[in-house]
Order: structure tokens, then C-alpha cells, then sequence
């Protein structure tokens, strides 16, 4: 078979268990087994496969068509233009985080001095590493109570030659970070119990996905426990899903100066900016 044509037959089969990015996925897949740039698939069109590269292909797509996400399967996700590894250890980068760190980094190239930041719930390290690498001005200490996380962290930030300037910690949000900061960035579990979601999601690890009170717990702790580490004028940047907005924002406004939220690429609500 070629690549065309595995690529048609791929696509088809993951369309029908439910992927809504079916030809994306069967790409990314088939690049990843033959060691080639999505575009070379189409260089190379017709191009017959062997029995092992088809053997391990088919294994990947049979694990995509049973809800793994394609970072797992692949160990990679491109978050703002950087590449991360990525294991079931971690979540799964999302663009819609995105809105997070470009609102951090346009506050950092706004300032004329070196700033301070904390990035808790750190995961594969993507919001701290992003932060570093594109505002200069930037050192970074990020926090997970997840052992495992921080070990795919550090290779990540070994692998983006930010070690001198992201400082990795395991604890509970701020506990363990000394000092105050200028910009606290948080990406924590604000999912409710019992929500459906698709399986991609749910692959990924609960305790980075889940929270209590609604999904509400650790967003709004965060929000009244993040004044006193603030320095005088310091903003607090916490992603957040839409249906705890208002109690994010209540925590908020018991907390803070002044607030308001931005929306993510699809236009909801997604990220609470508080100030001092």
C-alpha cells in the first residue's frame, strides 16, 4: 500500500471512532512512524510502505481510534511554536492556553526591569518555558505537586536551554516558592467531577484535570492565597473553563484591585487577569 492510500483508509477509520481532526491525525501519525515531515508524505505520495512500517502504523492508528491522544502517541506537542515532549504523566499543551502566555509576556516587555514569575500546576513546563523564551526580561520558578510532571519539565526546559532562568519545585501552588513575583500564571484542574469528556481527554492524568466545588477549588485558592506573594502592582493569570467564571471572578474581586477575562480562539472565556 502507498501513503495515499494508507492515509485515505486511516483517515476514514478514525473519522468513524469519533476523531474530529481524522486526516490530522492519520498525517501526524504516519510522519511520526516514517520518521518524515508531514509534507514529505506528500512529496513522497507513492511511496509503498513495508509490512513493519504498516504493523506500526496500524498499531498507532488502533490506539488513536481508541481515544489516546496523538501527543501520547507521538511524545510531542507544538505549544506557541515551540516543540514539547509530552507523556501521560502530563496534559496535553493546548492552544487555548495560548491567550495565557501572550498576555504574560506582553505585560513582561512592557516593563523596562527584570520580573519575577510563578507558574504553578506546571505540568510539561510549556507555560514557564514560552514565557521565558519570548519575553527575556523573565525568570521563572514552577511548581507541581506531581514528581513525574516535573521530570518531563526538566527535560523540557533542559531541551529549550532555559535551566539558568526556570527553576522547577515540587509543592502545592505558591507553598514551596520563595520571594514574591511580579506575574503568577496558573493552568490547574477547574473541570468538575463527573463532566463528560471526550476520550482524548480523559486520557490524560485526572489530578491535572479535576477539581472540587464544581471544578472551582484550586482556582479560587489560588486567587486568595496569590495577594501576599504579589509584589505592589503584580497580576495573578489563571486559565480557567467558563462555567466557574463567576465564582473565579467573586474570588477575585474579595482579593484584588481589579480584574477582567479573556477569551480564548474560540471565543470563550478562558482566562481570568487579576491585579494588585
Amino acid at each position: 500500500m502507498t501513503i495515499v492510500e494508507v492515509l485515505k483508509l486511516s483517515a476514514d477509520y478514525l473519522q468513524k471512532h469519533g476523531s474530529d481532526s481524522a486526516r490530522l491525525d492519520a498525517e501526524v501519525l504516519l510522519a511520526h512512524t516514517l520518521d518524515l515531515r508531514r509534507l514529505d508524505l506528500y512529496l513522497k505520495f507513492d511511496r509503498a510502505l513495508t509490512e513493519h512500517e504498516l504493523a506500526a502504523y496500524r498499531g498507532l492508528v488502533a490506539r488513536r481510534g481508541k481515544g489516546e491522544p496523538v501527543a501520547y502517541l507521538v511524545g510531542h506537542k507544538e505549544f506557541m511554536g515551540l516543540e514539547f515532549e509530552v507523556t501521560p504523566d502530563v496534559l496535553v499543551p493546548n492552544s487555548d492556553t495560548e491567550v495565557l502566555v501572550q498576555r504574560a509576556v506582553a505585560i513582561a516587555r512592557e516593563s523596562e526591569r527584570p520580573l519575577r514569575v510563578a507558574d504553578v500546576g506546571t505540568g510539561s513546563g510549556c507555560i514557564a518555558i514560552a514565557v521565558a523564551r519570548y519575553a527575556g526580561n523573565t525568570e521563572i520558578w514552577a511548581s507541581d505537586v506531581s514528581r513525574a510532571a516535573l521530570a518531563v519539565a526538566a527535560r523540557n526546559v533542559a531541551r529549550h536551554d532555559v535551566v539558568d532562568r526556570v527553576h522547577l519545585q515540587q509543592g502545592d501552588l505558591l507553598a514551596e516558592l520563595a520571594g514574591e513575583f511580579d506575574i503568577v500564571c496558573a493552568n490547574l484542574p477547574y473541570v468538575a467531577a463527573g463532566t463528560r469528556l471526550p476520550a482524548e481527554v480523559t486520557a490524560q492524568p485526572a489530578g491535572a484535570l479535576y477539581a472540587a466545588d464544581g471544578g472551582a477549588a484550586l482556582v479560587t485558592r489560588l486567587l486568595d492565597e496569590a495577594p501576599a506573594r504579589l509584589r505592589p502592582g503584580g497580576r495573578i493569570l489563571a486559565e480557567l473553563d467558563p462555567s466557574i467564571v463567576d465564582v473565579a471572578s467573586a474570588a477575585a474581586a474579595r482579593n484584588f484591585a481589579g480584574q477582567r477575562v479573556h477569551r480564548d480562539l474560540g471565543g470563550h472565556d478562558r482566562v481570568l487577569e487579576a491585579w494588585c
